[in-house]
Formats: structure tokens, C-alpha cells, sequence
């Protein structure tokens, strides 16, 4: 037991014993500086200087290009950085499409080839209203004639209706993105999420007049467009708002940007509702998403 004692203590005294390490001039043997040293406060030293040099470069590895030669980090970055460019070139193809619009617009007023009354908004991609009717033959015209006279009073021929609810209207998406949140009445969700690149050009879903612009702190920048119909889109979430109360809009045309304003919005997306005649219903049940 005594000579257990005594080991250790002899343990610790070798380990806290001071060795004293000096600098002489060569020359004149003179000492120029010298310090103590012992075994343990040398294995402090060499640990901290260790930990110094472990947090400086996990440091510099996190904070520096240095991490994209990290194996399977630069695949994360690589992904986030494809899908960035696949929404940023999305948006570039369609304001290359309003610009080549305009020109080819600007182009034909100059060279006097367009009407002026045919001339739509230059800065919106929707058609114009055109008529598809092919006219009928004196045939044509006598067999519908004679089929309608028919049919008259046939009460099992009902008009669809779905068709009389929209009056075969065709609904503009509002905007290419992705659905994340649905249609839900029971969380008083009454429209759909569209997930899409910032500043992305909001489209009228049909024509209409604006009613309402501005700004909510819950929804953002909100615009609403009353159609014909009895129907009215709204439009939440908008970085910036194209259009003021009163205007005309046609369907397809820019009437906003996408953006992320709202104590309700979680990042760039569109928040898109469509009442009819002051309830809401469900626009995935005329829209194509």
C-alpha cells in the first residue's frame, strides 16, 4: 500500500518537475532567454494548440468554397442550384415572349400591317377573342332547323350544368408553379398554394374588371378581379401589383408579380381563390394545375 503511494506520487512529481530550457549567444555564452517547462503543463499546451487548430479549419471548411470538395456536399448544392436556374430560365422564356410580342407589335404599327383597332395590350401573351364557327351550308343550316323544331319540347335534353355555372367559359392559370397546399373548407383554406419563382408574372384567370387592390398584413399584396358569371379571383401574396381598381383586364394578362409578402406566406407562391356568387369553390374543379 505504502509503496502504491509512493509510485504515485512519484508519478506526479516527475510529471509537474520543471525543466528549465535556456537560449545562449553562441559567442559570448551569454544567456539570452529561458523558461520552465514540466511534462504537464507541455501536454496542456500541445491540447489546446491542437483544439486552436481543429476549430480553425472546421471553420474555415464551413465558411469557405473549401466544402464543396467535401464528398457528397456539392451534390446538395449542385441540386439547389439546378432547380434556382430551372425557375430563373422559366421566367427569362416568358418575358422573352412578352418582349418578342411587343417588338413584333411595335414592328407592325410602323410598317402599318395592323389595325389599330386589332391592336391588343402588347404586354400580354393572352389571344384575342376569335370565333371558331365554321359557317353552315344550306343543308347544314335546314337539318338544324328541322332537328331544333324537333327537340323543342324534349324535356329529357338538360342543359350540363357545369357549362351554365361557367357559361363556357376557358379559365387561364394563374400561374406555372406547383400546388402545395389545397382547397380545404374545413381549415377555412378557400383557394390553392402555387409554388413559383419570385417576381413570376400573375395571369387573370378570365376577363374581367378589377375591384380591389392592397395590402393586407396577413396575405400581402391582394388583388381581386370580378368576371362575368357571377365569379371573382383573387390574388394573394403578390411581391407588386400591375393593375389599379377600375382597369380592364383580359384573360392571360399580367396583373401581378409573385412575391412573398404576409404574415401568412412561407416563402415565393401564390395564393389563388375563386368565389362564385359570394361562396368559394374549388379551383382545381375548373383550373388544370
Amino acid at each position: 500500500m505504502r509503496e502504491r503511494k509512493r509510485n504515485t506520487k512519484s508519478f506526479w512529481h516527475r510529471i509537474r518537475f520543471k525543466y528549465k530550457l535556456s537560449f545562449i549567444n553562441e559567442g559570448t555564452l551569454e544567456e539570452v532567454w529561458s523558461f520552465h517547462l514540466s511534462r504537464l503543463s507541455a501536454c496542456v499546451i500541445l491540447a489546446i494548440f491542437a483544439f486552436l487548430m481543429i476549430a480553425i479549419t472546421a471553420f474555415i471548411i464551413i465558411k469557405t468554397p473549401i466544402r464543396n470538395y467535401l464528398p457528397g456536399y456539392l451534390d446538395v448544392e449542385i441540386r439547389k442550384e439546378i432547380i434556382q436556374n430551372a425557375l430563373r430560365a422559366d421566367s427569362l422564356e416568358r418575358m422573352m415572349e412578352v418582349q418578342a410580342l411587343y417588338l413584333n407589335n411595335v414592328a407592325g404599327i410602323l410598317a402599318g400591317t395592323i389595325e389599330l383597332d386589332s391592336i391588343r395590350r402588347i404586354d400580354s401573351l393572352a389571344s384575342e377573342d376569335m370565333s371558331y364557327e365554321i359557317p353552315r351550308g344550306e343543308r347544314e343550316e335546314r337539318f338544324v332547323e328541322r332537328y331544333e323544331e324537333e327537340e323543342k319540347y324534349n324535356l329529357t335534353v338538360l342543359p350540363d350544368p357545369g357549362r351554365s355555372l361557367t357559361g363556357g367559359a376557358f379559365f387561364y392559370k394563374p400561374v406555372n408553379g406547383v400546388v402545395t397546399a389545397r382547397y380545404e373548407t374545413d381549415i377555412r383554406h378557400y383557394g390553392v398554394d402555387l409554388a413559383a419563382a419570385p417576381k413570376e408574372s400573375v395571369l387573370a384567370t378570365l376577363d374581367g374588371t378589377v375591384i380591389y387592390t392592397g395590402f393586407d398584413p396577413d396575405h400581402g399584396n391582394v388583388i381581386q378581379i370580378q368576371h362575368k358569371n357571377g365569379f371573382i379571383s383573387v390574388y394573394k401574396h403578390n411581391e407588386s401589383l400591375l393593375k389599379r381598381v377600375g382597369e380592364r383586364v383580359v384573360a392571360g394578362e399580367a396583373i401581378a408579380l409573385v412575391g412573398n409578402t404576409g404574415e401568412l406566406s412561407t416563402g415565393p407562391h401564390l395564393h389563388f381563390e375563386l368565389w362564385y356568387k359570394g361562396n368559394p369553390v374549388n379551383p382545381e374543379e375548373y383550373i388544370a394545375f
